[in-house]
């Protein structure tokens, strides 16, 4: 009987053990912290989940992929400056520009007129996202995938003035991204600029250092500024695209096979997203309606009207500031 026991406790150690080898063999090997800029549970956010799971599980749990939303690891710009140094792996925002202005150019505005040209020019092996590839390479960041979000437009508190008319001079003060492109962009259609970043600006238009902001879309203005804005317009005044990426030496030190679970993960991702973002744009613009935020609908005439204004004034400068032969490569480079 003792001899039996002795045999049972044997098999018993024998099963622990092999079960906590097993469990060593699983824990990951690459444990990621991945940053985006909406708050939990929105769009964004369920798809970075969707995307960790996607390769967690396609790399048998050698990557996990920790997801950190509303810019917990930081401002999309300091973010992008981090995954440069390899101090955070991964992110699916917008790229910064400080690095390099060219970058700029994925945001000129009026880029693009619609879904049709949108879905041409801001997916993966395009013309443009190839330069997006390289501009980003030569900060060691490794372009992974397209994530377009919207259509941008212009969201005031105060009453709109001529809104589809850029030669009317509105007198109202928005906030712009601190990017040359966006301020002319905003002075091209008669208003005044006001640089400020992302997240100085609800406080700005609640106290009333501006009337309004320009640099998102109905998604964006819904997740951050519905409680502050009493219109919108959806004035296409760019296409807003985000980018998901990763630290060029993190990715470069996969064996191929997980180099390959990443790049395939992220075609699925953006794949989803494409199929997935001209409805999700009505479906926001009908958000802001629903929670009481006027839509200022413009015609199809004065979007041309507003498109053509801003490339006359924007793009000009734009090419001097980027750099006038490479920035009419780029832009000559388009369908």
């Amino acid at each position: 009987m003792e001899m039996k026991k002795v045999v049972l406790w044997i098999a018993v150690f024998a099963l622990v053990f092999s079960m906590a080898a097993g469990t060593a063999v699983a824990k990951p090997k690459y444990v990621w912290k991945l940053s985006h800029v909406r708050p939990q549970d929105t769009t964004i956010d369920k798809d970075v989940h969707w995307f960790a799971d996607k390769v967690f599980e396609a790399s048998d749990g050698q990557i996990k992929i920790e997801i950190y939303p509303a810019s917990q690891l930081g401002d999309y710009t300091v973010v992008h400056e981090r995954i440069s140094v390899g101090a955070i792996e991964m992110a699916c925002q917008p790229p910064g520009v400080a690095a390099d202005k060219r970058i700029q150019i994925l945001n000129l505005p009026s880029l693009v007129a619609d879904w049709d040209e949108a879905k041409k020019n801001f997916t993966t092996g395009s013309p443009l996202m190839n330069t997006a590839a390289e501009l980003f390479a030569a900060q060691d960041i490794k372009y992974l995938a397209a994530y377009p979000v919207y259509f941008g437009g212009i969201a005031l508190k105060a009453d709109p003035v001529a809104p589809g008319d850029p030669d009317v001079k509105k007198g109202i003060k928005v906030r712009v991204p601190p990017m040359k492109s966006f301020q002319l962009l905003a002075n091209a259609q008669g208003y005044q600029a006001t640089p400020i970043p992302f997240s100085e600006a609800f406080t700005a238009i609640q106290t009333g250092i501006v009337d309004g902001v320009i640099g998102s879309g109905a998604e964006g203005y819904y997740a951050n500024f519905r409680d502050v804005i009493k219109y919108y317009i959806p004035a296409n005044t760019h296409f807003e695209q985000w980018y998901l990426y990763m630290n060029m030496e993190s990715f470069e030190k996969l064996p191929e096979d997980l180099q390959k679970v990443i790049l395939d993960a992220a075609a699925e991702f953006e794949a989803r997203r494409v199929e997935q973002a001209e409805k999700d744009q009505a479906a926001n613009e009908q958000k802001l309606a629903d929670y009481g935020v006027e839509i200022v609908p413009l015609s199809k005439e004065e979007l041309a009207n507003i498109a053509k204004k801003v490339r006359a004034e924007v793009w000009p400068e734009m090419k001097k500031d980027l750099g006038e032969e490479w920035a009419t490569g780029v832009l000559d480079s388009m369908q």
